[in-house]
């Protein structure tokens, strides 16, 4: 080896690995950091912004049902502005510890109900049709713009009563709320702004609801009781908020990824599209090879000893959910995208009382999604140049999917 491209090797190989999710280098391909980090720093130490950061499956999985030592306190997110006791006016109950989450989540589930869930399955196939039918006609669309920014959005708003009218509007807020600006650890000054008109927008259609009740879910959840108890307006605006920002925005990235990876595997693509029964291993794989949310943040509420470390309480502590669904020592080749794997063992829901509420939802919007799609598309292609990626501190996926298909001749 030539002594400058030894020099050069010996420095890369010796530098310590550095995780920042802020990074834009980051939000292109995180997993080789991820690979690093699980071996040389399985617990990681950011001092500039403030933060540990645990990237192996077990430790993942079980901070997730550290319920005692570790807490939602202060939120899920490191943004400054997002982090703090406040986080639960935005967050709902994913800012909360018992006894206010038990009683937060409890009487949510009462509105938000798998039942209601399980009904909205013609609902999502016909606005999966609505969007997806004349995207088709074209042979040539961007993915997201024309179906999975839109489905996610229109179902969260089916759920809520949101006029058709409001929808473009809502998911344009919902975008600015979740991107990143470059070299500004924070939500951007355009994102705050948003989500005050999300909140403003939620405070009246609450109000409306409370006027004029109706069939929809903000009705149901102001009705929700047990025994006297019942749920604030500003507990129902809360968890529409984050209804609105984390259910559609996962949703959305979920199925583009799908779509993207599926075709740099053409011999996994090959299995859906032969058999739209897979539609399912498709999705669970997606989900566990890269993960729409992945990491979400902890406070540790009292001193605890991690990796031969001691982690103070007060501090923040990131769960890495992206490189726990990547380990190893769970998932054999975890690199390579497999709809043939056992995925059970993923985190992308979290875990504990925590799991994520919406994760039906999700679930059901992909398998309707993908299962239309496969039935109408004989092949497709991605314009990889062209595709644009979300600049997200825990969201990942696209913001452009350029695509091209082949339909199926009609039987």
């Amino acid at each position: 080896m030539d002594s400058s491209l030894r020099s050069t090797h010996e420095q890369s190989t010796h530098e310590q690995v550095a995780y920042n999710p802020y990074d834009y280098a980051m939000h292109e391909d995180p997993y080789p950091t991820y690979a690093r980090l699980r071996e040389e720093a399985p617990l990681y130490r950011n001092d500039e912004l403030g933060f540990w950061a645990l990237s192996r499956h077990a430790d993942v999985a079980g901070a997730f049902r550290d319920h005692e030592r570790l807490s939602n306190a202060n939120g899920v997110s490191i943004d400054p502005s997002a982090w703090g006791p406040h986080a639960r006016r935005t967050m709902s109950f994913l800012g909360m510890d018992p006894p206010g989450h038990t009683r937060m989540r409890s009487l949510v589930s009462k509105g938000f109900t798998p039942r209601r869930v399980r009904e909205m399955e013609d609902e999502v196939l016909r606005l999966t049709r609505r969007h997806l039918d004349p995207a088709l006609e074209k042979g040539e669309f961007d993915f997201v713009a024309d179906v999975a920014g839109r489905l996610p959005m229109d179902v969260v708003c089916e759920l809520m009563g949101v006029p058709e009218a409001d929808r473009d509007e809502l998911r344009r807020l919902a975008d600015l709320v979740v991107h990143r600006e470059e070299g500004l650890n924070d939500v951007p000054p355009a994102g705050m702004e948003a989500s005050l008109t999300l909140v403003g927008y939620y405070q009246d259609l609450v109000a409306e609801r409370r006027r004029r009740p109706g069939a929809d879910l903000p009705s149901a959840l102001l009705t929700a009781r047990e025994g006297r108890d019942r749920l604030s307006e500003e507990d129902v605006i809360a968890f529409l908020f984050l209804m609105v920002v984390a259910g559609n925005e996962t949703t959305t990235k979920l199925l583009a990824n799908a779509l993207y990876w599926a075709r740099r595997s053409p011999s996994q693509l090959a299995k859906p599209m032969e058999d739209p029964a897979r539609v399912g291993d498709w999705v669970e794989e997606t989900l566990r090879y890269d993960a729409s949310s992945q990491m979400i943040a902890r406070t540790v509420a009292e001193d605890i000893e991690l990796h031969g470390r001691a982690v103070p309480a007060g501090d923040r502590l990131l769960l890495l959910i992206g490189a726990a669904n990547r380990d190893p020592r769970v998932f054999p080749a975890p690199d390579v995208y497999d709809l043939d794997r056992d995925t059970s063992q993923m985190v992308t829901f979290g875990g504990g009382r925590h799991f994520c509420l919406g994760a039906g939802l999700a679930r059901l919007e992909a398998r309707v999604a993908l299962t239309e799609f496969v039935r109408r598309v004989r092949d497709y292609e991605v314009d990889e140049d062209d595709a644009v990626r979300v600049h997200s501190v825990n969201v990942r996926g696209f913001a452009s999917l350029p695509v091209s298909v082949s339909l199926r001749t009609p039987s």
